[in-house]
């Protein structure tokens, strides 16, 4: 420290300016960090800096300049300034993109979900939003000739560098460029090596989103509500009125008419000038909503990962100036900046698509539920068959339950009938449509009704097996079997998107005893055209609706009677009211009971029941037929009573007496990494770990493992797990904080956790 005219120290240049007013910033960036940075805020942005706009700050040893969210600004007072400070060293934002009530639950959703509050600020922000894209050139990617003998030459590719391959050969048009490392999770560096190989090329496509579509609408009269609906109004309209927040778990049969419901709520809504957010589950879903919003509402907002950023960024700000009544959407939209905000409406609650599978691994519904508790708004879950969770909660009268037991206009449910395949002489010889649902699509057609087939595996055949060793055929990346897609023929991995030629010989012991086993829906495809030759079939799966549209184009086919029998994956079990459906067939229902999972009955209690409900709907009635080898299995006897409450209370006894969800909150520690020893040890160590640090309130916390995932190698990583099991997830926080910070991790190991995990794999 250098000498001042006096003799004393001269004071260094930090502390002379905390001995007046400091304008200090609070910052995060996107890491897995929970504290923001404390900043300087130069002369020449007080005044201009708030909070929830985005700032250029040196972080790190390197002083590398970083986007980071400012979180807060305030004064610090003399001598609180203790060392010296960083200074920001720019403003991106002349507005803040949050405001503070955003700010507040982002902060939450960090701290519920155990993970940094940049991560969940960068993931509620739209990239469109964030990059201000309107009318201009966006820079858009494709595919080239090149790229496409790479792939499927086996070319040497990273795992994000496949990725983004595979997305741009299912892709029939374009993507654009942010967007497309934007669904993969990367930055620009791996699209760019791309680029310079030859494998992928730019176009710059003009994005011009100038106007409304809402215009097009032709507005209809809202209907008639039966006494039951009527009910459920009045009981969800009550805290709306109250201006109280309350979340009700409307539990309406199919066919109930639950969504007029929604309707004629958010009319109310509309009516005081607020707005309401509707989420649905699957994009897929999303036309058939828009389109009855749309035609019933002045101002329909769409947000869901698959628009273009001009789009987003259009309707993002269309919501936030209050412009628009009623925002639909899928998981993401739970953030739209409406203003006015007034009602949140989650339909088909039990979906697990509303559970985000990447970091912030927040729950659309736990989010719902929090933003309109700030509110005090009413938060509405609407299903045929909630997850146990939702029921429980009702259960215990934490959450109001709201029913309507029956069908519009008192329609029967339709019959189930479980048909037992293990002695059906048709699947002994190989057929996948036994002799009960061969005759009873017989008669279907026969009486001008339509057919729906439900088989929830896709591809040609999911097994391909070597017949003289035994060994699975697996993906050379993943610990997962290789399924047969013979209209591409190609074996496909349906977890990393790798694609090899049919092995003509075992890769294990040489034989040529190779063998596909099983039936995907391109199979079932082929057989139902084979044994009805006269009937007009479609298939709805993810491979043969991959074109933009192609969903709902499909959709109005079988609407106006083109298709007789349509046949598909779940994307086909929800959702869809066809009145001349006299019969709906599940071709296989073990696939779904037969995984490794704690949710598996529950999953295929809810997927009976939803397909079921496709049928029944118009005058004509309709049956629906299952098709098992386990026809004693509880949640195909309680799907085939359509009997929910009767499959909750067994389900929730098993999983009250094993202390598993929803009687216990969980929380999944993976572990990814190269090296299969390095990774392993990192997950004993970290469970080691955590036993050391259970004392006082965390000792009645279990720790489960570690040991390999279900599914042990994916995209070339291997992986390992562990589970904080407790009563409450403040408890399993506190102890996952205590040892967060003393973590050393290798430098090729990566660390997720997921709070109250959906997916088991």
């Amino acid at each position: 420290m250098s000498q001042g005219l006096f003799g004393f120290a001269e004071t260094p240049e930090w502390l002379a300016a905390a001995q007046d007013d400091v304008q200090l910033a609070e910052v995060v960036f996107n890491l897995p960090l929970e504290r923001p940075y404390t900043y300087r805020i130069p002369e020449a942005l007080r005044g201009m800096l708030q909070p929830g706009q985005r700032v250029l700050a040196p972080l790190g040893r390197g002083n590398r300049s970083s986007t980071g969210y400012c979180v807060d600004v305030h004064a610090s007072e003399t001598g609180q300034v203790r060392g010296p400070l960083k200074e920001l060293e720019g403003l991106l934002d002349q507005e803040p993109l949050l405001d503070s009530s955003m700010l507040s639950l982002t902060r939450w959703i960090g701290e519920r979900f155990l993970c940094g509050w940049g991560q969940v600020l960068d993931s509620v922000i739209p990239a469109g939003v964030r990059h201000r894209s309107g009318t201009r050139e966006v820079q858009h990617v494709r595919l080239t000739d090149a790229g496409v003998a790479a792939l499927a030459g086996g070319g040497r590719f990273s795992v994000q560098q496949r990725t983004l391959l595979t997305l741009l050969r299912e892709s029939t048009a374009p993507i654009a460029a942010a967007e497309l490392c934007e669904r993969v999770g990367c930055g620009p560096g791996p699209l760019s090596t791309l680029r310079k190989k030859g494998w992928v090329e730019a176009i710059r496509i003009r994005s011009d989103i100038s106007g409304d579509d809402n215009a097009q609408s032709i507005h209809e009269a809202d209907l008639n509500l039966s006494l039951q609906q009527l009910q459920a109004l009045n009981q969800i309209l009550r805290p709306l009125r109250e201006s109280r927040h309350e979340t009700l778990l409307l539990h309406g049969v199919t066919g109930s008419g639950k969504t007029e419901v929604y309707i004629q709520s958010i009319r109310e809504v509309v009516s005081y000038g607020r707005q309401a957010i509707v989420l649905v589950p699957e994009i897929s879903l999303t036309p058939q909503t828009i389109r009855r919003f749309r035609s019933r509402f002045r101002s329909v907002a769409v947000l869901h990962s698959h628009m273009s950023d001009a789009d987003r960024h259009w309707q993002w700000q269309q919501i936030a100036s209050g412009a628009v009544d009623v925002v639909v959407g899928a998981r993401s939209a739970v953030f739209a900046p409406a203003p006015h905000l007034g009602m949140i409406i989650i339909d088909e609650e039990h979906e697990p698509s509303f559970k985000q599978d990447s970091t912030p691994r927040y729950h659309a519904r736990e989010v719902a539920r929090r933003r309109c508790e700030d509110l005090r708004i009413p938060l509405i879950l609407g299903s045929a068959t909630p997850t146990l969770e939702s029921w429980l909660r009702a259960h215990r009268r934490m959450d109001t339950l709201v029913s309507m037991p029956s069908r519009v206009a008192d329609r029967p449910m339709p019959p189930v009938h479980v048909i037992d395949t293990r002695e059906d002489p048709r699947i002994k010889r190989g057929f996948s449509i036994g002799r009960a649902l061969y005759t009873a699509i017989g008669k279907s057609l026969n009486e001008k009704g339509q057919v729906i087939l439900f088989l929830n595996l896709r591809g040609y055949s999911p097994v391909v097996w070597c017949r003289s060793c035994g060994a699975g055929i697996k993906c050379s990346s993943c610990d997962i079997s290789l399924t047969w897609h013979r209209d591409a023929g190609k074996a496909v991995c349906h977890s990393c998107g790798y694609q090899a030629d049919p092995p003509s010989n075992c890769p294990a012991c040489g034989s040529n005893a190779v063998r596909y086993l099983g039936t995907g829906t391109q199979k079932l495809d082929e057989e139902v055209q084979g044994l009805f030759a006269g009937a007009r079939v479609l298939r709805m799966d993810s491979d043969s609706m991959r074109k933009p549209g192609s969903h709902d184009e499909a959709l109005d086919r079988f609407r106006r009677g083109e298709v007789e029998i349509l046949l598909g994956t779940q994307m086909i079990a929800k959702g869809l009211d066809f009145p001349n459906v006299t019969l709906v067939g599940v071709v296989d229902t073990d696939t779904m009971l037969r995984q490794p999972d704690l949710r598996a009955a529950e999953r295929t209690f809810q997927l009976i029941a939803q397909v079921a409900g496709r049928t029944g709907r118009g005058e004509r009635g309709g049956r629906v037929l299952v098709q098992t080898s386990t026809p004693d299995d509880p949640a195909v006897k309680f799907a085939a009573r359509h009997d929910y409450i009767g499959f909750a209370r067994h389900e929730l006894t098993e999983r009250n007496e094993a202390k598993a969800p929803p009687f216990t909150c969980v929380t999944r520690v993976i572990f990814r990494g190269p090296d299969e020893q390095r990774t392993r040890e990192t997950a004993i160590a970290v469970a080691d770990r955590l036993r050391a640090a259970r004392s006082g309130d965390t000792v009645e916390l279990r720790i489960l493992g570690a040991a390999p995932a279900p599914v042990v190698r994916l995209r070339n990583l291997w992986r390992f797990h562990l589970q904080i099991c407790g009563p409450t997830p403040e408890l399993i926080r506190s102890l996952w904080l205590k040892v967060e910070d003393q973590l050393q991790l290798p430098e090729d190991v990566e660390l997720a956790v997921d709070v109250d995990p959906v997916n088991a794999r």
